[in-house]
């Protein structure tokens, strides 16, 4: 069955990031829930089962979009907290979460089960009286798209580190080589028609990214994996649609216009395309897993 949803939302929502190049952000925030947020499925599944997600944890999410990973997180039986810069997504988060909670029953415990906050409200976040800290901290939006999409990270994991004890595992995430990365050659458009070509283009993924990252925030890392993530979707309308909405291609608008982005994306979809009109990008990613000190 092909995958309808996705991957990757390089303004990562981490910390303080520009605000989306949309006319409708609602329209983009449901673009990203409803065609490309999935595609990371296998990822935030691989995670959770080899950190043995289970009943009781705590997890707090870090650019946690619509909220899809903190929902599997949160049928494993996990206390979930999300963050994100992105009001519209966290919305949608809220809603997801509040259905989720009625299907199960348990939409009296909403506020125990599950938090919701913009980034800015990060120190809300903070475990309050009588309860433990977080025992696993996740950003699973892939840094390594484009150079500098890991800036807001930092901030965000220098709030979060001193809400959970010592040695909690924090997940970082990242593309994978190019080669290994079909879209690559879609989000080299974002590079090329940006107003900063040198500094936006895609480059290739280094090994040593991710943990980079961890050691600026004075993690140890303690492990990591790969996982396939194909992007796949129903049609080209649907793909165009759930590239722009992670918002890699903002630089890219805001130099040219969206029609023109539009189009450089559909015609790079080309070599995509399957005979009965899917798009199937077969992807890696990478994810480290570090201690916090």
């Amino acid at each position: 069955m092909t995958r309808t949803l996705g991957g990757h939302h390089q303004r990562l929502a981490h910390a303080g990031t520009a605000p989306a190049v949309s006319a409708d952000a609602g329209a983009r925030a449901r673009d990203w829930a409803e065609i490309q947020e999935r595609m990371l499925v296998p990822l935030y599944e691989a995670v959770y089962e080899r950190l043995e997600v289970r009943n009781g944890t705590r997890v707090l999410g870090l650019g946690c979009g619509s909220g899809l990973a903190l929902l599997l997180a949160a049928a494993r039986g996990a206390r979930v907290t999300g963050v994100d810069s992105d009001r519209e997504r966290l919305a949608l988060a809220r809603e997801r979460l509040r259905a989720d909670l009625e299907r199960d029953g348990r939409a009296d415990r909403a506020a125990d089960t599950g938090t919701l906050l913009p980034v800015d409200r990060m120190a809300d976040a903070a475990p309050g009286p009588g309860r433990s800290p977080y025992d696993l901290i996740t950003a699973f939006q892939p840094i390594g798209s484009v150079a500098g999409d890991a800036k807001g990270l930092g901030p965000a994991l220098d709030e979060a580190i001193p809400l959970a004890r010592r040695g909690t595992p924090v997940v970082l995430a990242g593309w994978g080589p190019p080669e290994r990365c079909a879209t690559d050659g879609v989000l080299r458009i974002a590079g090329r028609l940006s107003d900063r070509p040198r500094k936006g283009a895609r480059r290739p993924g280094h090994r040593d990214d991710l943990e980079e990252v961890a050691a600026r925030a004075g993690l140890k890392p303690d492990g990591s994996g790969r996982v396939a993530c194909p992007f796949g979707y129903a049609d080209q309308e649907s793909a165009v649609r759930g590239l722009l909405s992670t918002g890699v291609f903002d630089g890219a608008i805001r130099t040219t216009n969206r029609r023109l982005v539009e189009k450089e994306i559909g015609e790079a979809l080309h070599p995509h395309l399957r005979r009965d009109g899917t798009v199937w990008m077969p992807n890696v990613f990478r994810y480290l897993i570090a201690r916090t000190p």
